[in-house]
């Protein structure tokens, strides 16, 4: 659904939250107003500080045991920390990567060097002919990056957050540079490279775009079940001079999560890399949040939202970096949250992969045949499911519980709901089923085609109510299709396949060999189909 807003409307969408962001890093290093809100005296503010906080000292925040002076302050980093972060992660399980990619504002300013036509280009030379050529530059699949882009971004992830915890979560000259470096790079990205190569190769939420997305959004669009060359998802575009979406696609990475996201989380489900995000994000997330347990010796410290504006920050780096049981344990704050988010993520890692052994396990017991890609998924969207439940236990939560009790209680029913909805639509997706639809819709797209009365020959049916499992009731209407109609449907099926890069795999083999018994297709037909498309490897020859 998200995918067919006009860009037109998307484009306008991201000038003014990238002006917001704008406005929100300025007020990050000027800022005469917000610190209205939060003085004490003004009583009528929802966020001010209470009175008796600002003037009892023994009723006051402690982190180590030692009271935080209590001082009105800017409100940017509260924002930005404990509002805009725990928006978007929801707007990634419901609305799913394509609404967030759409919206994007690192991705507006990627796009910068495009839009001014100063991207970098490469000299290219024909060896053949000496012609020389100019072309963009884009990462190599085969490179160093093309295969290992995923452990690079959840690997800035990972520093980002220490970044956070150390340096930037309440200095606000430290975020305001932090966040321009940050664009900076966005931009530098999309001069050095062409296409979306930041968001795909570079951007440190990419991994948890992919983790809170899983196959596809609560209300994500089906991309695998649109006809050829449509523009589907957050898939680039562009608005000709008549006014036409038109697709800017530069295939600067195969399978593309912005194109089809589900086709690119099957095909990466079994990679290492992708087990690590799915398997480690929980850690990582959660070694954040107890790190300020750790450090304060307290909870309050957290939910109060203290360290969005705690003052000093920088100055803490080689303080005890561990408060438990009213003790400080002399390793410093800059060695112990690190070595905390590492020991977490570490933790999660090998706890889910126990799992995994304990789950293939109990399905051997059951007598039950359940494929590899399979039981990953199920770890998969379970590891998000409980991930994004716990996030909303902290994130938002100091600007949360400013609110009445009502208010909290209907979000919270709200988490719940969605994460479960989403989890019950996940678990029922499989590598097979995937396949077996996107085929099955080129199979309607083609029989469309034949003129024949459809209602009649399927009960009162048509072909757009049967599901994507009933492909079985082809086998009532091949007595009524010639040979030749038969042999150009598995054509038109074929080839829609082949542009989508769908029948690479051992599971879309085995459902085209099903299609073609049902079509009735001979092993001559179908050599000879594969002649007339220009196909001749051998992988395809079932």
């Amino acid at each position: 659904m998200n995918g067919q807003v006009s860009e037109k409307k998307m484009h306008s969408v991201r000038w003014l939250l990238a002006v917001g962001w704008l406005t929100l890093i300025f007020s990050l290093f000027y800022d005469p107003i917000s610190p209205w809100l939060t003085n004490p005296s003004h009583l009528i503010s929802p966020i001010h500080l209470h009175p008796e906080e600002y003037l009892d000292p023994s009723n006051c925040v402690k982190v180590q045991g030692i009271c935080l002076p209590q001082q009105p302050y800017a409100l940017a980093a509260r924002i930005f920390w404990a509002m805009i972060v725990p928006i978007s992660i929801m707007i990634l399980l419901v609305f799913g990567h394509e609404l967030w990619r759409r919206i994007c504002p690192l991705y507006f300013f990627s796009q910068i060097p495009l839009a001014l036509g100063i991207q970098r280009h490469l000299k290219i030379v024909n060896p053949n002919t000496g012609q020389v050529r100019h072309d963009l530059a884009s990462v190599e699949k085969k490179s160093w990056l093309g295969r290992n882009y995923l452990y690079l971004q959840f690997g800035l992830f990972y520093l980002g957050l220490n970044i956070r915890i150390l340096f930037v979560n309440s200095d606000r000259l430290a975020l305001g540079i932090f966040l321009l470096l940050t664009i900076t790079s966005a931009i530098t990205v999309g001069f050095l490279f062409k296409g979306r190569s930041w968001c795909q190769y570079f951007c440190p939420m990419a991994s948890v775009q992919i983790f809170y997305t899983g196959p596809r959004g609560l209300l994500g669009s089906d991309a695998h079940l649109k006809s050829p060359h449509s523009i589907t998802q957050s898939t680039c575009r562009t608005v000709n001079s008549f006014g036409k979406e038109k697709s800017a696609c530069v295939s600067c990475q195969s399978p593309c999560i912005d194109i089809d996201a589900e086709r690119s989380y099957w095909e990466g489900i079994t990679r290492a890399d992708q087990k690590l995000v799915f398997y480690g994000y929980f850690g990582l997330m959660l070694g954040f949040y107890f790190y300020y347990y750790l450090y304060s010796g307290n909870w309050e410290y957290y939910f109060s939202g203290a360290w969005t504006h705690e003052s000093g920050q920088l100055h803490t780096l080689f303080n005890p970096g561990f408060y438990i049981f009213a003790r400080a344990i002399p390793i410093p704050k800059l060695v112990a949250a690190p070595v905390t988010l590492a020991v977490f993520t570490a933790a999660s890692y090998f706890a889910f992969e126990l799992l995994e052994k304990a789950y293939k396990a109990y399905v051997q017991r059951q007598n039950k045949y359940i494929n590899s890609e399979q039981v990953l998924h199920v770890l998969f969207v379970s590891c998000t499911f409980i991930s994004f439940n716990v996030f909303f236990l902290f994130g938002g939560r100091p600007n949360l519980n400013l609110l009445p009790n009502w208010v909290i209680l209907i979000f919270n029913a709200l988490v719940a709901i969605f994460s479960g909805m989403w989890l019950y639509c996940s678990l029922g997706r499989s590598k097979e089923r995937y396949f077996r639809e996107s085929l099955v819709s080129g199979l309607r797209r083609q029989l469309n085609k034949l003129a024949l009365d459809w209602p009649k020959l399927l009960e009162g049916r048509s072909l757009q109510d049967l599901l994507p499992d009933e492909v079985y009731v082809l086998g009532k209407v091949l007595p009524n299709f010639h040979r030749t109609d038969r042999v150009r449907v598995y054509k038109g099926v074929l080839q829609e396949a082949l542009e989508k890069g769908n029948i690479r795999s051992v599971e879309s083999l085995l459902i085209l060999r099903d299609m073609r018994q049902q079509l009735k297709v001979t092993d001559e037909e179908h050599d000879s189909v594969f002649r007339e498309l220009g196909v001749e490897d051998k992988l395809f020859h079932i």
